[in-house]
């Protein structure tokens, strides 16, 4: 008998990341890393499971731990080889629903909710082909891969056939892109020096751990205060030196204006580009902030909420490197028309990663970007913070600041048992003893 779905069971799971200031930027400066977690478990003899999660930083973990609960209705008795062997007609029932989609539309809590079922449902599909998620994308044919994406308001930008060629186009080196993933990894660059709560000494010693570690490119938050960021722009270049690029993210802090101000001011120690600059929403902000402050460049993506706005991006000539972010859009099949999209105008993608397990996800999406989409990784790196990676059955492997491809079947996306007891809000023993 063909096994199916039998439960949907949801974790509310936070870390007290605020405790150490892990995480601060000038608009969140207390993040508590947390994950709204669900595993889909079948009546399948193998026992086999699919795991996701939405990324958030602590309080109304527990709204987005409500909206997952909500999809239950969607998968509990169906058959699983009928959904997974139809995840792109999967996708659009969710997100098209005609009463869920009243509060979006494609946007906000509800949309993440469904990204964390679509990418459980990805883990599982990997898990059960025995490939991990980057290889079975990058294995699928064109067609199949096509078919996975919602071209609804993306054809003035994006036509399926206009992706088709693009797929079929990178046909020729794909197996030498894969064993090229498998023998040296991906570029990475680490934020982990950057966060605006530490302090200028930890900022030296991180800096230089970081360049010793073997990344050519780190990041700094800004947004805070002007002569403090001068001044650690000022101590990050020195420790680092010319030759490694430093990225700066204000996290949606300014206006237009203040933003180009405060840019033209940090111009001096060289900024590799400006993440966020101004509100995630405001297509024509990013556009007019891209032209006043380059050759600086602008980078965004981790709080943009669909592919429409992504389009709107590259059509305007926003940004120059596409921060797709695996949880905030609606899971894989969201993130490949985003690719796609990136790749017919020529920009880069750059995950955004960090949080909670995101590196462990964004890996996977990356590294299938390089072998199917885009052929290319120049001028292309996956975000890496060095958090909490104990918490996941495969965590990311860092290597010279490469970042070792995946070999585990699945999306890496499982988090060990005991950590989903022992953080588990409020009830886990990390939170109920806790200090008041």
């Amino acid at each position: 008998m063909s096994s199916r779905f039998i439960a949907v069971d949801t974790y509310d799971i936070r870390f007290p990341t605020s405790r150490e200031l892990d995480g601060s930027d000038a608009m969140n400066p207390d993040p508590d890393y947390s994950a709204a977690y669900l595993v889909l478990r079948t009546d399948s003899p193998d026992g086999q499971e699919g795991h996701g999660f939405a990324f958030t930083i602590g309080r109304g973990n527990e709204v987005q731990s409500a909206a997952i609960d909500a999809l239950r209705p969607y998968l509990l008795g169906r058959l699983v080889k009928d959904v997974l062997d139809d995840l792109g007609g999967m996708w659009r029932e969710l997100v098209h629903d005609s009463q869920l989609r009243w509060l979006g539309p494609e946007k906000g809590v509800m949309h993440m909710a469904i990204s964390a079922v679509v990418n459980a449902l990805w883990d599982l599909k990997a898990k059960r082909a025995g490939l991990p998620l980057w290889q079975l994308l990058a294995s699928m044919p064109p067609e199949d891969l096509v078919a996975l994406v919602d071209f609804r308001y993306l054809t003035d930008a994006l036509t399926p056939d206009e992706a088709l060629a693009i797929l079929r186009s990178r046909a020729e080196g794909r197996e030498e892109r894969v064993a090229r993933l498998l023998a040296e990894g991906y570029p990475g660059y680490t934020t982990s020096p950057g966060w605006l709560g530490y302090d200028d000494d930890k900022l030296r010693r991180l800096c230089r751990e970081a360049v010793a570690d073997g990344f050519r490119q780190i990041k700094l938050k800004v947004g805070g205060n002007l002569d403090d960021d001068i001044r650690r722009l000022r101590i990050a270049r020195e420790t680092c030196g010319p030759d490694i690029r430093i990225a700066v993210d204000a996290n949606q802090r300014w206006d237009v204006d203040p933003a180009v101000e405060w840019i033209t001011a940090l111009a001096p120690f060289d900024p590799w580009w400006v993440e966020e600059p101004t509100s995630p929403d405001d297509v024509l902000g990013h556009a007019a902030i891209a032209r006043r402050i380059a050759p600086v460049r602008v980078a965004t993506g981790e709080h943009v909420q669909n592919r429409v706005v992504f389009k709107q991006l590259l059509q305007l000539d926003a940004v120059s490197f596409v921060q797709i972010d695996a949880a905030r859009v609606a899971g894989v099949n969201e993130n490949i028309a985003i690719m796609l999209l990136a790749a017919k105008f020529g920009v880069p993608v750059c995950p955004h990663a960090g949080g909670v397990g995101l590196c462990e996800l964004v890996q996977h999406l990356a590294m299938f970007d390089y072998v199917a989409v885009s052929g290319s990784i120049e001028d292309r790196v996956i975000e890496y913070v060095d958090h909490l990676h104990e918490h996941f059955t495969d965590p990311v492997r860092i290597r010279d600041g490469n970042y070792l491809a995946p070999t585990a079947p699945g999306f890496s996306s499982t988090m060990r048992r005991a950590s989903l007891v022992n953080y588990s809000f409020p009830d886990g023993p990390v939170w109920r003893d806790a200090t008041p």
